[in-house]
């Protein structure tokens, strides 16, 4: 995440205004807009296979599939980009952002990690509909995956085979997932 836009912090409202006439995007955390930097071609390769693998089982599902420039609110104060998310049921009414996908990901890099994996992390898991948080590595082959069960969260890691997707009743084949990706140097 860039630097801090304003310091003075942002109503929800405030910081939609300001994203609809700005030509770069920002999130918004506990009120204060951070600008987004570009991303790598292994990113944007990543989030492409991810969407072309689960489009299909989502829309089989009646689910949505958004990809980087849709907006996930998390509170008033804080609104973020995710790489991607799986909305199922009633949209959102707000025609900007979505409030509660089962299924979110980030494509991680070495100047997003910190971000993806701490404060994201929280945010996204604190979803009362969210079911899987994936962190997919732009570095190595290696796909970690936050799923809910219960009142807890079980943390398990992927270099190879499938991982289960149970919001879009999937399997994702980690082959597939880094098909043509020359992955990023750290």
């Amino acid at each position: 995440m860039g630097e801090a836009v304003r310091a003075l912090p942002l109503s929800l409202a405030a910081y939609l205004e300001m994203e609809a006439q700005s030509p770069v995007r920002h999130e918004l955390v506990e009120g204060v807009p951070y600008a987004m930097a570009g991303a790598s071609k292994a990113h944007n390769l990543l989030v492409q296979n991810l969407a072309f693998l689960l489009r299909e089982a989502a829309r089989r599902r009646g689910c949505r599939l958004y990809t980087e420039t849709v907006k996930l609110k998390i509170s008033d104060r804080t609104v973020y980009y995710p790489d991607l998310m799986v909305v199922c049921g009633s949209p959102s009414p707000h025609p900007l952002y979505e409030e509660a996908p089962c299924l979110v990901a980030e494509v991680v890099s070495p100047s997003t990690e910190r971000l993806d994996r701490g404060e994201k992390r929280w945010n996204y898991l604190s979803l009362p509909s969210l079911e899987v948080y994936l962190l997919v590595g732009a570095a190595e082959p290696r796909v970690e995956v936050y799923r809910k069960v219960g009142e807890g969260v079980v943390h398990e890691v992927r270099t190879e085979g499938r991982v289960l997707l149970p919001c879009v009743d999937i399997a994702l084949d980690l082959a597939a997932l880094y098909e043509g990706v020359e992955l990023e140097r750290a």
